[in-house]
């Protein structure tokens, strides 16, 4: 056994797992040689130096796997010189591509448990492709055709294979994200971003803050572990208890993510591509590719707010490259809808992603019609002694962040058990509250909108009175 394997088995961690956390925080590393050697020569070297960390990296925790990610960006590379006076065709021969080659990968690995192989940087590396397949016909469209976010990252010249090849295996990004476009890249090597500072104290930072949310995780989940959540001992433990239970249990799953994101999101702050502009202070602002928004993240009390801080730069991505280029559509539901599909087939087979990515939409669409009612509705005629009630702020305070706590359990069960007979355990066992609660409220709901409704078309048919005459 080796060092990497040896270590693992004694604190108990997979050795997958083990080996990954040493690859994200070799990114510090990375990033402290880059500065001190590579940063001032030539760009071809800075292209090699970002190749070669990340192949070796990618070699050290999939070993002859390493071929899937090197084919794919090679594919992608050839299309580009090929058919990028074919802008259509390649995007479609790209997309098809990368996505039946994740789709197969699934299909020939896949088990009961998140795995960590080949496949998991190889779903990173396909929206990286696709999106960059897509900037490349960007480039190829005239200036005034294109809307500011397409403005920002179209291409009018592809790189070379070497520059494609860095910006595939940049380091730490390649492993779990976060995303972030071939211009991004392309103004970090031209020096762009050289100039501001502040860099490794913004990384060194983010990188405590990933080991805290790490041992948040480890000692949370040593109390509440995955399996506690099919045992019969869960199952008799009192409704308020078990989902109170399964909310908490979410948390410490998500902080396994967070803590990975941030270890990334760190070396990639250290090695300076991160530059986002000037905060309101005008200090340089270092968080250009941060995954996660932590204030929002643990202050907000909606589903809508673990969207908009969970997993951003994937978020932004789909919101980029597949929800806004369905605008030909006219329907926002409707891109919604396909931008979340989007999202679980990019996730894999697994009943449970579909699961959880058609709680997402259900329950944010549940929010939204909430709060249409309550602005509508309740604010306009008991806003001002609300407002003014100290009592009602913590109650709603209270009400709110127990029903975030509570429906995150609910949400991230199937995203986590995966198969069809293992989530549909866990929702069972909390008496399948959450499709109940949704159900009670579309009725509710949908029933008071039929009466408005068909109260005014009532007053729109009834005829006037007419005034008696003599």
């Amino acid at each position: 056994m080796d060092l990497p394997g040896y270590v693992a088995n004694k604190i108990g961690v997979p050795v997958e797992a083990f080996r990954l956390l040493l690859t994200l925080l070799a990114g510090y590393p990375i990033a402290s040689i880059y500065h001190k050697y590579i940063v001032n020569r030539q760009k071809t070297l800075h292209h090699l130096y970002f190749a070669l960390c990340g192949l070796s990296l990618c070699y050290y925790n999939y070993g002859s796997d390493t071929y899937h990610s090197l084919l794919a960006t090679g594919t992608t590379f050839v299309l580009v010189t090929f058919l990028r006076s074919s802008p259509l065709l390649l995007l479609i021969i790209n997309f098809i591509f990368h996505m039946g080659y994740l789709l197969l990968g699934y299909y020939y690995t896949a088990s009961n448990e998140y795995d960590i192989l080949w496949t998991m940087p190889h779903c990173i590396l396909t929206l990286r492709m696709i999106g960059f397949g897509f900037d490349v016909t960007d480039g190829l469209k005239m200036e005034e055709e294109l809307s500011k976010d397409q403005k920002e990252t179209a291409l009018r010249q592809p790189p070379n294979l070497l520059e494609l090849l860095a910006f595939a295996y940049f380091p730490s990004s390649f492993l779990v994200g976060p995303q972030f476009p071939y211009r991004r890249y392309q103004s970090f090597t031209n020096g762009e971003f050289r100039q501001y500072d502040g860099y490794w104290d913004a990384g060194l930072k983010r990188l405590a803050t990933g080991v805290l949310y790490l041992a948040i995780c480890q000692v949370g989940l040593s109390y509440l572990p995955d399996g506690y959540f099919l045992s019969s001992e869960f199952a008799q433990e009192s409704f308020i208890k078990r989902i109170y239970f399964l909310g908490f249990w979410a948390k410490f799953s998500l902080y396994k993510y967070i803590s990975c994101w941030l270890f990334a999101e760190g070396s990639l702050m250290c090695i300076g591509v991160t530059y986002k502009g000037k905060d309101a202070l005008g200090n340089p602002d270092w968080s250009g590719c941060s995954n996660v928004k932590l204030k929002l993240l643990e202050t907000g009390n909606t589903m809508q707010h673990y969207v908009q801080s969970f997993n951003v730069n994937t978020n932004q991505w789909v919101a980029h490259y597949v929800f806004k280029r369905l605008k030909f559509l006219n329907n926002r539901n409707i891109s919604y809808g396909a931008a979340l599909g989007f999202l679980a087939v990019w996730h894999g087979f697994h009943s449970g992603y579909y699961m959880a990515f058609l709680m997402e939409y259900m329950i944010v669409s549940t929010e939204k019609q909430i709060e249409s009612v309550y602005t509508r509705h309740v604010l306009p005629t008991y806003g001002e002694m609300l407002n003014n009630s100290k009592i009602y702020a913590i109650i709603y305070f209270l009400c709110l962040k127990s029903y975030n706590i509570v429906y995150m359990g609910w949400c991230l069960t199937s995203f986590v058990f995966l198969k069809y007979e293992r989530w549909i355990t866990v929702f069972s066992a909390v008496n399948y509250f959450g499709f109940i609660y949704m159900l009670i409220w579309a009725c509710l709901f949908n029933g008071y909108r039929y009466f408005v409704k068909s109260q005014t078309r009532e007053h729109r048919t009834v005829p006037p009175v007419k005034q008696a005459t003599d």
